[in-house]
């Protein structure tokens, strides 16, 4: 009893100045998810159900540490494009052109829309249109939706990529709230596109969407990332999974267990 009383206050502090409009939700913390995490230097899932208002976290303490967003930022990126009307919103007209330049990963090798970008994660692509936004843009977008720390000044093409700018576990999983909820003071129309780019797989019953993000310095993977959202029979489930460790840290890895995870609490089958 003592324990169960120490979490619940435990968690009561941590949510102190994080309150968004899910405020008066319920924390639950489930340690049985440890097993999914074995290898990693740190790690967590938090996970908002918006039918039950409320929060189902492992590792609460991670969960409010700021981290670089990495590639889970192109979910925003592409809306700043959006709003900014540096994209179109009609995807054949968001085509960039590849400079030629060879890249390690095969699918950054030709020329990219919005759609294809997001999909294969195309680092070029986004800084290209973040050069377009400019600085000026980009600061005034980030402090309108508030995003994390909404620091830009590790450079317009780079901040987002294990520099400046960075944001919690939990700081994700509210802003994608507010983001389906229509609580951000952007277009409906662009939400729609971005939510469509990040859509991974759906059915009827079950929508999962979501974007990776991974970390790398000196050839090494030291941060993975996943977010996203499943929407389910009317529901929806908001999720963040981050991971760090000397090397093995990638967003592949944290998608991979935010889906046993996801299928652990019979969202996904």
């Amino acid at each position: 009893m003592k324990r169960v009383l120490l979490v619940l206050l435990f968690i009561a502090i941590i949510n102190v100045g994080l309150m968004t409009s899910t405020s008066a939700a319920a924390f639950i913390e489930n340690e049985n998810f440890e097993k999914y995490f074995k290898g990693f230097t740190s790690s967590t899932f938090i996970m908002y159900d918006e039918a039950d208002d409320r929060y189902i976290v492992f590792n609460a303490t991670q969960s409010i540490k700021r981290l670089s967003p990495c590639s889970t930022f192109k979910i925003y990126n592409s809306l700043a494009g959006l709003e900014t009307g540096v994209l179109d919103q009609e995807d054949v007209y968001t085509l960039f052109k590849w400079n030629g330049m060879q890249y390690t990963f095969p699918a950054w090798n030709h020329d990219q829309t919005l759609a294809s970008a997001t999909r294969d994660s195309v680092v070029w692509y986004f800084q290209e249109f973040a050069s377009q936004i400019g600085t000026e843009r980009m600061q005034a977008y980030l402090d309108k939706i508030e995003y994390g720390n909404r620091d830009i000044s590790g450079g317009l093409t780079t901040f987002w990529l294990r520099s400046s700018l960075q944001i919690s576990a939990r700081e994700q999983v509210d802003l994608l709230h507010r983001l389906y909820s229509g609580n951000l003071p952007v277009s409906p129309q662009n939400v729609e596109i971005v939510k469509k780019n990040i859509t991974l797989s759906g059915n009827d019953n079950v929508r999962l969407m979501g974007k990776t993000g991974s970390g790398l310095e000196d050839n090494k993977w030291l941060l993975g990332w996943f977010v996203g959202c499943v929407e389910k029979q009317g529901n929806r489930y908001f999720f963040a999974t981050n991971i760090e460790a000397s090397d093995g840290a990638t967003g592949g890895k944290a998608r991979e267990i935010t889906k046993l995870i996801l299928k652990d609490l019979q969202i996904l089958e």
